[in-house]
């Protein structure tokens, strides 16, 4: 159990929060009634993504940003199952247009839910950050193979062979992750600092109720903890 919990205690200490501290200083009702759209343009308010289920919801900063692929490749290995025994959903949310959120999945492998909010109606009622901020005690994120050079190149290549060429949301708008429900219920939030401010996912999945953590240095594997 140790030797789990000790990644995960180096990337909280960066922001002087010790293992298993909770901020939940966010008030889901502020944007419960936001919409959002699924990859067919179908728009549904915030709230019915967690209304009857405890939700982990990740929000990214771009679909062009090279540490949100590599982050939610990552999340694509989390198995059916761990989530199905702990009885959690995992949303991701991004800030494009819909038409972009089947070519993110196609490329990252991600099966779970994905939606965007292209006015940033949501970002903006719970606050998170439109500006990034480094500090020298930041750990990088774990789930980021690439370095800054090679992934913006990467970047800038999905974005000229991209059928439309944007930049696939605001370039300057952090994103972060919250764990809620059921009903308005918030058991954790953060806010990126920056683009490798991320949340290691085993923590996220361990904070939901998971009993199991995934082995992400290859092909997904369960760890019964």
């Amino acid at each position: 159990m140790a030797e789990v919990d000790s990644p995960i205690k180096k990337q909280v200490m960066k922001e002087t929060k010790e293992f298993g501290s909770c901020h939940v200083d966010i008030c889901l009702e502020d944007a419960e009634d936001c919409l959002i759209y699924d990859r067919q343009g179908i728009s549904v308010p915030f709230k019915t993504l967690y209304q009857d289920r405890k939700s982990i919801i990740i929000f990214v900063r771009n679909f062009l940003c090279y540490s949100c692929k590599e982050y939610v490749e990552d999340l694509s290995k989390v198995p059916q199952e761990v989530l199905k025994d702990a009885e959690i959903k995992l949303v991701v949310i991004g800030q494009s247009s819909h038409y972009h959120i089947e070519p993110f999945c196609s490329l990252t492998g991600y099966p779970y839910e994905m939606y965007v909010d292209p006015e940033r109606c949501i970002y903006q009622k719970l606050g998170m950050k439109r500006e990034e901020k480094f500090s020298d005690s930041a750990q990088p994120s774990p789930h980021v193979k690439s370095g800054i050079f090679m992934g913006q190149i990467k970047s800038i290549w999905r974005a000229m062979t991209s059928p439309v060429f944007d930049f696939q949301g605001d370039l300057q708008q952090q994103g972060g992750a919250i764990i809620v429900g059921p009903g308005t219920q918030v058991h954790f939030s953060h806010f990126d600092s920056n683009h490798l401010d991320h949340m290691p996912i085993n923590w996220l999945l361990q904070l939901a109720g998971a009993k199991q953590t995934v082995d992400f240095s290859n092909k997904s594997k369960i760890i019964h903890v």
